[in-house]
């Protein structure tokens, strides 16, 4: 049972909840599918937003999702509520291409959920852009998702037997379609019900037309973090960087297996949908690896100081002679920094990003992919000419954009270049929200870090060990999830439907 009554600031109380938080709730209401080598060595998960109260709740959406644009930058939508109805916009590309003024205008209410995606479940495509807004006989809802729901499949499957129809291929729609089961709509708390049928990893956030509700899966994998406006407005969003966009304080983290509620009037309460003790959360150590903001704080750490222990870790199991320490941009320049104060070698930006070369940029053969990887990063000749280099990266996929990073540095003149990788190697998929590949496409998988050496083309390539990498964090070691290095994962993971899983599905049926 979802328990009753803790008010966010405060402790538990004997408070039952407001009838607007118990009642039966009202629910829901040409881009590329694929990405080149470029494109494709990691990529963010997702961003959610929400605010409730404020007159301008649609703005401050707007500017909580742009703090948040590098966790997501396939799709972006906001969905508001004025007290009656949600209404929403959703549409492909970043958020300032998705929402003119007129658009934002156009979103009026005193609540609001945003949400930027990166798909790790369905593909690039508008009917998979979130929020999702559905309706049915109690009325709207609209949700947003950061994660990966691993039992969605055989959900999906149950539902569609009895004649349940998907207009998406995410994950997510999954969600709303248990919601608006009749069965699952008498329970005394819906949502709670519904979200302790959920496997997997899930940060959510929910649009009623009475209440905002956020929640988080039992484990804590992805973060969620709630904050509070200068005029007194709760909020939640993915990261704290989002929270500092509109000028509000960080008030905690939503809790693993939380249900936090904000109403428009101001008023708030937490509860839990699942109350079995768990002996410790699974956070995603990756998301201090590369993912999060260097400016946020997550899972109690600020993520750029974070990076820089990693940075210093490295140094000391892995040291280089060389003359200068280059970062990989953006997210590897933090460690770099740490492995440049730690060893003494003098840091340089030897790479410049180009920022006007987007994620879409798609070549249909192998020279052209190594031209668009030496477009988005630019070497400069005169830092790197007749050097020995440390390069430092936060992490290795596939190998592929790595090696034509190497490649642009030898062009360059560099004599000597060691990369060195603030993370372990990746030998194993993600199932819990981070698109990593199929195993046989992970250079790691099956590969000594010789193998990996010879195949970037380095002088000497060392990786952070995973004992290191969890000494720079704050947690017990035991309170993240490490199965893409390990192999360990927090959760059975039974059914392994890829990204993709569901589009085939959906053809086989038509066949």
């Amino acid at each position: 049972m979802r328990s009753s009554g803790e008010r966010i600031g405060g402790c538990v109380g004997g408070q039952r909840a407001a009838p607007w938080l118990w009642g039966a709730g009202q629910a829901r209401a040409n881009a590329p599918a694929s990405v080149d080598a470029a494109d494709a060595e990691k990529k963010e998960k997702c961003g959610i937003f929400g605010i409730a109260g404020p007159p301008d709740a649609v703005e401050r959406c707007y500017y909580g999702l742009y703090a948040l644009q590098h966790r997501g930058q396939e799709s972006a939508g906001i969905a508001a509520c004025d007290g009656r109805t949600i209404n929403c916009h959703t549409g492909l590309g970043l958020v300032a291409d998705v929402f003119s003024r007129g658009i934002l205008r156009e979103l009026t209410g005193q609540s609001a959920i945003g949400h930027v995606r990166y798909s790790t479940a369905g593909s690039t495509h508008k009917c998979n852009a979130q929020p999702i807004l559905e309706e049915f006989i109690n009325g709207q809802v609209a949700v947003a998702h950061n994660g990966n729901i691993i039992n969605a499949a055989r959900l999906r499957n149950e539902y569609q037997r009895f004649g349940h129809i998907f207009y998406s291929t995410s994950d997510t729609e999954i969600v709303i379609h248990m919601l608006a089961k009749p069965r699952h709509q008498e329970k005394d708390d819906p949502l709670g019900h519904v979200l302790r049928h959920l496997q997997g990893a899930f940060s959510m956030v929910f649009l009623f037309n009475n209440r905002l509700e956020a929640c988080r899966d039992p484990w804590g994998f992805r973060p969620l973090v709630i904050g509070k406006t200068k005029d007194g407005f709760y909020c939640v969003a993915s990261e704290t960087c989002a929270l500092a966009s509109i000028q509000a304080s960080f008030v905690r983290e939503v809790e693993p297996g939380e249900i936090v509620t904000l109403a428009a009037d101001g008023a708030t309460l937490s509860s839990r949908f699942f109350t079995q003790k768990r002996d410790a959360p699974a956070h995603c150590a990756f998301e201090h690896v590369y993912f999060a903001s260097p400016s946020s704080t997550i899972f109690n750490d600020t993520v750029m100081l974070v990076r820089q222990r990693l940075g210093r870790r490295l140094a000391q199991e892995s040291p280089a002679a060389a003359d200068i320490v280059i970062p990989i941009p953006d997210s590897g320049r933090s460690a770099a920094l740490g492995f440049s104060k730690e060893s003494g070698i003098p840091f340089e930006e030897g790479i410049v990003p180009n920022r006007y070369v987007g994620r879409s940029f798609i070549q249909p053969s192998q020279p052209l992919r190594d031209l668009a990887v030496q477009m988005k990063l630019i070497v400069i000749p005169e830092i790197v000419r007749g050097k020995r280099v440390v390069v430092v990266e936060d992490s290795i996929v596939r190998g592929t954009t790595t090696r034509g990073k190497i490649l642009a540095l030898r062009r360059a003149g560099a004599r000597e270049i060691h990369m060195r990788v603030s993370c372990p190697p990746i030998r194993h998929p993600c199932f819990f929200g981070i698109d990593f590949p199929t195993p046989t496409e992970l250079i790691a998988n099956g590969r000594t870090v010789e193998e990996i050496r010879d195949f970037i083309e380095v002088d000497s390539l060392a990786y952070l060990s995973l004992e290191g990498m969890l000494s720079c964090l704050s947690q017990p070691p035991d309170h993240y999830c490490t199965a893409c290095w390990s192999g360990r994962y927090p959760i059975p993971v039974e059914e392994t439907v890829s990204k993709f899983g569901f589009e085939r599905h959906q053809l086989k049926m038509f066949k």
